[in-house]
């Protein structure tokens, strides 16, 4: 599944959706203050944690604005000039949440109860509703294609759902806690074939 390795994941900051607690999914959002301080924190740990290894490192983003944002001030934290050098993956996008991106959860549970009980029970497989909605399983799908296609160990900025699927995806975890897993966005993922673990 890993042609090289290790590679490392970061969550984009925090953005005002994450705050109210709504379903982002492929919403293009941007940042908030709170995200742009933890992208710049993060880029200090890295370049702390790799050093000079870093400049070997491949960089690809989300092409959200979150993402790439978050990108260009890690990059700019870490001493990596100039911050846009990076390129961009649709296959790493967030998990689509179909006809229930930008509501919170209490807003779901009173438009969609069934539908809500029916993802507490399983959550890796509950697909939403909506046409392009996808299932934790099926997002798991184009992330472990997306890593065979890995040629150089690589910083990643992407998304909760996709550093949920690593988890499942390296042994870490089995499905349904990966998909209940916390991802802070103030933390690096360490991914490689045999585990996922948080600096």
């Amino acid at each position: 599944m890993l042609a090289a390795g290790p590679h490392y994941f970061i969550r984009h900051g925090q953005t005002d959706w994450n705050a109210e607690g709504r379903f982002q999914g492929q919403r293009d959002i941007p940042l908030n203050d709170i995200g742009r301080a933890q992208a710049r924190a993060n880029g200090v740990a890295l370049r702390l944690a790799l050093g000079d290894d870093l400049e070997s490192f491949d960089f690809v983003a989300s092409p959200l604005v979150r993402t790439r944002e978050t990108m260009m001030l890690v990059r700019e934290a870490a001493g990596l000039m100039p911050a846009d050098q990076f390129s961009m993956e649709k296959a790493i996008l967030e998990l689509s949440f179909g006809e229930w991106e930008g509501q919170t959860e209490a807003e779901l549970r009173v438009g969609y109860p069934q539908q809500m009980r029916e993802r507490k029970a399983d959550k890796w497989h509950y697909m939403p509703p909506g046409e392009d909605a996808e299932s934790y399983e099926t997002l798991s799908w184009r992330i472990a294609a997306w890593l065979e296609r890995l040629q150089r160990p690589t910083v990643c900025v992407t998304h909760g759902g996709v550093i949920r699927a690593l988890f499942k995806l390296s042994g870490t975890l089995e499905p349904q806690k990966a998909a209940r897993e916390n991802v802070p966005q103030d933390r690096i993922l360490k991914f490689t074939r045999e585990k996922a673990e948080w600096l």
